[in-house]
């Protein structure tokens, strides 16, 4: 089996405006590092879209319609002052919520080995019915609740390493032990949740970095926080929020991780996934915004996928 990567032509049509963060270059920045030889076998297959039953595990029928409303016929839309939307955003959200349930389809029928989705627009701030940074669904998510309503798997985790912490996925599985969410992020940042008081059900893990913080204290949230919880755990699937914002390059923030910190992070998470859930990985893109950054972070955690 190989390891398989969803994309879609429709991700570089959502259209964020000039001088946005979360643009169409950051998809022509992954799609060119994974031209690279090392990924000749890679197995590439366009994003489907996700049926709406999918989408509604996780966001209210109403909360849908309003955010296909608020797509405009032409031009820009602002849903909050950093979430712009354009004509094809709905669209193009529906094939990225489609690669994430897809990619769960894949590593249950053993069609993949694993599966990285090279979506956008991203998903992990994307509450249950508010759509806020750069987020209009929680891929994650929906990914998560496919899993458990359509292959009756019982654990998940989600592992997010975005420098941001995922305030949406933790606010739709705050109160669900079904679904272990495990977060290292910087704090404070936006959007101001994270704290390791945060604990929900039981099964909400943060392990918040600090402005400046390396791939040290990186390497220490996950061995001494995470890496433990998800042993406990013994998921039945593992879905990564891989963002690479917390690369040294990164606008956004202020960590100092380096391509080689996100290829130990994935090493350990496959090894997780091989020793309680039978292999199962998906792995969704999130943010990343410097295209230097996010391209060699891209390449590192696809090869570390594909050999690991």
């Amino acid at each position: 089996m190989n390891t398989r990567l969803y994309y879609h032509d429709l991700f570089a049509e959502h259209l964020t405006g000039p001088g946005h963060p979360e643009r169409p270059d950051r998809m022509k920045a992954v799609a060119a590092a994974l031209e690279a030889e090392a990924f000749q076998h890679l197995d590439r297959v366009e994003a489907p879209e996700v049926a709406l039953e999918a989408i509604y595990r996780c966001h209210p029928e109403d909360y849908v319609r309003n955010v296909a409303k608020a797509i405009p016929e032409e031009g820009l839309a602002r849903i909050d002052s950093d979430t712009i939307v354009s004509p094809k955003s709905f669209t193009a959200a529906l094939h990225a919520a489609g690669g994430a349930t897809a990619a769960v389809d894949d590593v249950i029928s053993g069609a993949a080995k694993n599966v990285f989705v090279a979506a956008r627009p991203p998903g992990h701030h994307a509450e249950t019915a508010t759509a806020m940074g750069f987020c209009l669904f929680n891929n994650a998510a929906i990914a998560a609740r496919h899993a458990q309503a359509t292959h009756g798997l019982e654990r998940i985790a989600i592992v997010d390493w975005d420098v941001h912490h995922g305030n949406g996925t933790q606010d739709i599985f705050w109160a669900d032990p079904s679904v272990l969410y495990a977060s290292t992020h910087q704090m404070p940042l936006y959007p101001g949740t994270g704290a390791k008081t945060e604990t929900g059900a039981g099964t909400i893990v943060n392990a918040p970095l600090a402005s400046g913080d390396g791939g040290d204290e990186f390497k220490a949230a996950f061995i001494e926080r995470i890496l433990p919880e998800l042993e406990a755990f013994e998921p039945d699937l593992v879905i990564i929020s891989a963002g690479f914002d917390a690369h040294h390059r990164d606008p956004l923030a202020n960590i100092n991780l380096t391509e080689r910190d996100f290829d130990w992070a994935t090493a350990q998470l496959l090894d997780v996934a091989d020793r309680h859930a039978g292999g199962r990985l998906v792995s969704l893109l999130e943010g990343g915004y410097d295209l230097e950054g996010l391209a060699l972070s891209t390449a590192a955690h696809v090869k570390r996928l594909m050999t690991g």
